[in-house]
């Protein structure tokens, strides 16, 4: 029904360029599928700029099956170049799953990155993934898993949370208050307090017809913890002065506990300025509008002997994090910096997946590594 390429199409390897079909009938016809080294890199030397490996539980479901080995970085783990990945095999092994494999690596790196930009922004607050209709369907849920990599609080896609077996999160959109009428907006909060389930946070959306603060101090009179300011930014103004005189007339008038959640085309600058103020945040364009991080997929050595192409680097590496929070790229084999942690994993030996994929643990370590590295400092 839709303009999907389908599961079957990504694992057979009909997912991509077709200059690799190409290339194995080539290779075929010559006889020839020699022993690689191959690795994925964005950039050959350490930038400076840390950014978020994400992606590798699909890639290593990409990858499964087939007589190689794979070594990675494991998810949630920042760097600034060198290898995230390296794979070593008969090169017709993989040779057509290389579009897919950087489709699988690229883009949730990019999206990760922002998600953990805005994670960063605002430690200590609660952040919502509300980016989903910003991307087509069929990767929503790449879309919020890579924002709870970084470390955001929930999610809104009730199909993401399927695989990841996780509740979304959510209340309502203007669309149920508009459905009311003006004047009319306690219908509609009464209506979501009455039919929605008892576990589902309590937050009305306050700005649709009245004031923020007319509306915040209304639901609030009716019993509702929370109240979410979504102004249009065409009304928004000082969003921060909305966002604190709203507060102020809810303490006024004894209200001082109700929840203030704010989203909207929030990007971390204005979450910086706002989370002194605010109680949760919904982030969705600045994530989905990440670019997808340029990695590429390069063949190292052959046959055991280091090649490359011209301005790529030479042989397989080693990647080491350093306790000062340093990412080192070295000529595999050639010693360790001292005190280096070796960053790369087994993934796949011989075909089967070695590796353990905990959505969880990958928060973890990608809060760990951001303080170790100072991302966003």
């Amino acid at each position: 029904m839709f303009d999907v390429v389908p599961d079957d199409a990504i694992a057979e390897g009909r997912a991509t360029d077709a200059y690799f079909l190409r290339t194995e009938e080539a290779l075929e016809h010559a006889g020839c599928n020699p022993d690689v080294v191959a690795e994925v890199t964005a950039d050959q030397f350490p930038t400076g700029e840390f950014e978020l490996f994400a992606g590798l539980t699909d890639a290593a479901g990409l990858l499964a099956g087939r007589s190689i080995d794979v070594d990675a970085l494991p998810e949630g783990t920042l760097f600034d170049g060198g290898p995230v990945m390296r794979i070593e095999g008969p090169y017709l092994e993989f040779c057509r799953l290389e579009t897919s494999l950087l489709g699988f690596l690229s883009q949730p790196t990019g999206m990760a990155t922002a998600a953990l930009e805005a994670r960063r922004a605002a430690p200590e607050t609660p952040v919502f993934s509300f980016g989903a209709r910003h991307v087509h369907p069929s990767i929503a849920g790449v879309v919020d898993r890579s924002a709870i990599l970084a470390g955001f609080d929930g999610f809104s896609h009730v199909a993401a949370g399927d695989f990841m077996d996780r509740e979304p999160s959510g209340t309502m959109p203007h669309a149920l208050v508009i459905c009311f009428g003006p004047g009319n907006q306690e219908d509609a909060w009464r209506a979501f307090d009455e039919a929605v389930d008892e576990d589902v946070a309590r937050v009305a959306l306050c700005d649709t017809y009245a004031d923020e603060t007319d509306e915040a101090l209304r639901a609030a009179e009716l019993g509702f913890d929370g109240v979410r300011l979504d102004t249009t930014g065409s009304r928004r103004g000082d969003f921060r002065h909305i966002v604190r005189e709203t507060r102020w007339t809810l303490e006024e008038a004894g209200f001082g506990d109700v929840d203030v959640l704010v989203s909207g085309g929030l990007a971390p600058a204005t979450m910086g300025e706002l989370r002194d103020v605010v109680d949760g945040f919904g982030v969705g364009s600045h994530v989905t509008d990440a670019d997808p991080v340029d990695f590429a997929l390069d063949l190292v050595e052959v046959d055991g002997e280091p090649v490359a192409k011209r301005g790529k680097l030479s042989g397989r590496k080693a990647v080491y994090r350093t306790p000062d929070g340093g990412h080192h790229v070295t000529r595999a084999g050639e010693g360790d910096p001292a005190d280096g942690e070796s960053l790369m994993e087994p993934v796949i030996r011989d075909g089967e997946v070695v590796a353990s994929f905990d959505l969880g643990a990958a928060a973890d370590r990608a809060a760990a590594d951001a303080e170790r590295v100072g991302f966003g400092e």
